[in-house]
C-alpha cells in the first residue's frame, strides 16, 4: 500500500477509536437501526452450524455476534482497524454469553490469515471507508474458501439517504467545507447501482447478487435527532467543531425547520437505502 494509502488508515483508525465512546453509547439504539442489513447479509451466507465466519470492520461487533449464534459449532472472526471499537464487541458478547467468537486488529488489506481459512466473509459498513477497495475485495476472496461467500452492505445514494443529508446540507449552507479528493473514502463512495456488485466480480466472485434495503432512523425527537448525530457522525462532528456557537445554534434550527418541512407526521423517522452485495468464490 502506497504512502497516501496508508495515511488514509491511520486517519481512518485514530477517527474509530475516538468516536467508539459515542458508539458505546448509542450502540442499542444504533444495532436496532442497522439490523436489516445484517439479517440481509446472513441470509445471503447461507450459514451452517460448522462455519468460521470472518466479520470485516465489525466495529462494535455486528453482524458477527449474531452469526456466531447461527454457527454454535463454528466461530466468528471479528476484526476492526480500532481497538476501542472491538472493545464494545466484546464486551457485548459478554453480556450476551457469547463465546465462539474472537477479536482481531487488523487492516483489511493485509489479513493475517493463510488462503482459504473462513466458509464465509461478512462486511457491514465498511467498505466505503476502505483506502483500496479493490484490494480488500481481493483479500477478502483470498481468505475465502472455494465455494464460500462473501457478503457486504453499503449506503446507497445521498438521495435515498435523508437521515444524514438532512444535517449536512444544512451544514454545507453555513460553512465551506473542504471538498474530498476523487475517490477519498466517503459514505456515498459505493452508493452507484451496480458498483460493488463490480468490484466483487474483479476480485473473482461470481453469482454476484445486488439487493436494495430500505427502511427508516427513528429517533423519536429532533433533539434525540441532533444528539446522535453529534455523538456519532464523525463529519457532522467534524464539521461543528470548526462553527462558533451561533453558527451551530443556526443550523440546529434550520435542521429542525427541514425536518418539519419533509417529514410526514412531524414525527423524527428520517428515510435510509442501502445495498447489500454478495457472491461465490
Amino acid at each position: 500500500m502506497d504512502a497516501q494509502l496508508e495515511q488514509i488508515r491511520e486517519q481512518q483508525k485514530e477517527t474509530w477509536n475516538k468516536f467508539s465512546a459515542g458508539w458505546r453509547k448509542w450502540d442499542d439504539f444504533t444495532m436496532h437501526w442497522l439490523r436489516p442489513m445484517g439479517e440481509e447479509i446472513i441470509g445471503a451466507l447461507d450459514l451452517q452450524p460448522t462455519d468460521v465466519v470472518l466479520d470485516v470492520a465489525a466495529g462494535t461487533g455486528e453482524p458477527g455476534l449474531t452469526i456466531a449464534g447461527l454457527v454454535p459449532n463454528g466461530k466468528v472472526v471479528i476484526t476492526d482497524l480500532a481497538e476501542q471499537m472491538l472493545a464494545v464487541a466484546r464486551d457485548n458478547a459478554a453480556k450476551k454469553g457469547i463465546t465462539n467468537y474472537e477479536t482481531l486488529v487488523c487492516d483489511v488489506s493485509e489479513l493475517p490469515f493463510a488462503d482459504a481459512s473462513f466458509d464465509a466473509v461478512s462486511c457491514r459498513f465498511g467498505f466505503m471507508f476502505f483506502p483500496d477497495m479493490l484490494l480488500a475485495a481481493r483479500e477478502m476472496v483470498r481468505v475465502l474458501k472455494p465455494g464460500g461467500k462473501l457478503a457486504a452492505a453499503v449506503w446507497s445514494v445521498p438521495e435515498k439517504n435523508f437521515w444524514i443529508t438532512a444535517i449536512m446540507s444544512t451544514i454545507s449552507h453555513h460553512m465551506q467545507l473542504p471538498a474530498p479528493p476523487p475517490g477519498a473514502p466517503g459514505m456515498f463512495r459505493c452508493g452507484s447501482p451496480g458498483f460493488l456488485a463490480g468490484l466483487f466480480r474483479q476480485a473473482g466472485l461470481h453469482n454476484v447478487a445486488e439487493q436494495e434495503v430500505t427502511g427508516t432512523l427513528n429517533c423519536g425527537t429532533h433533539e434525540d435527532y441532533w444528539r446522535f448525530m453529534n455523538e456519532v457522525a464523525a463529519p457532522v462532528v467534524f464539521a461543528l467543531s470548526k462553527a462558533d456557537e451561533a453558527t451551530r445554534e443556526k443550523i440546529r434550527q434550520e435542521v429542525f425547520a427541514l425536518l418539519d418541512e419533509k417529514l410526514p407526521g412531524k414525527t423524527t423517522s428520517l428515510p435510509y437505502g442501502t445495498v447489500v452485495v454478495s457472491g461465490t468464490k
